[in-house]
């Protein structure tokens, strides 16, 4: 009889999430638990940084991945003693949330609010056929028409003029803007 994984929030010491997750993931695989810790997740972002100069001006944006949740690791597991002791005694790990530091698992609602069983899609203001400038990269300034945007893979594919030719730019979704 299997029992029912839920999700659990640990709490970790600041900076240490993803070595939390890996060294959780590799005790899991070295003790074979797969089938009682399920996942582990920190959940991210992909946001758009300026990138400076040394005196303060722009010179162009960055895809950064920012974690949604600083300080915490998501483990999707079957909470038994031995589970318990495993995640605990991680190295970084500061202890499960929960009253009294007793572990109480996320609800359905909370997990589908915190976003932790999704990957968030990237938003673009363009779709396909829509004519887009160039913003970054060594094409910069050149104009063409979306001919197919990947969200999952963050790449949109332009087809641009150039010598009276018309060739095909594959790009990340932030070095393009709508005209």
């Amino acid at each position: 009889m299997a029992e029912q994984a839920y999700w659990y929030v640990v709490h970790t010491y600041s900076g240490y999430e993803n070595k939390v997750a890996q060294d959780l993931m590799t005790m899991v695989e070295n003790r074979r638990l797969q089938d009682l810790i399920c996942d582990v997740k920190v959940p991210t972002e992909t946001v758009l940084e300026d990138q400076l100069d040394k005196t303060g001006n722009k010179i162009g944006e960055k895809e950064v991945q920012r974690k949604i949740y600083p300080g915490y690791v998501f483990v999707k597991m079957v909470m038994n003693d031995n589970t318990w002791y495993i995640v605990r005694n991680t190295r970084g790990c500061t202890g499960f949330v929960g009253p009294a530091s007793k572990p109480e698992p996320l609800t359905e609602d909370e997990v589908a609010k915190l976003g932790v069983d999704m990957i968030a899609e990237p938003e673009v203001e363009y779709a396909v056929g829509d004519t887009v400038e160039i913003v970054a990269g060594p094409m910069e300034g050149s104009v063409g028409t979306v001919e197919e945007i990947d969200k999952a893979a963050r790449k949109v594919r332009v087809k641009i003029t150039m010598f009276g030719r018309e060739l095909p730019a594959e790009l990340a979704l932030h070095e393009v803007k709508l005209l």
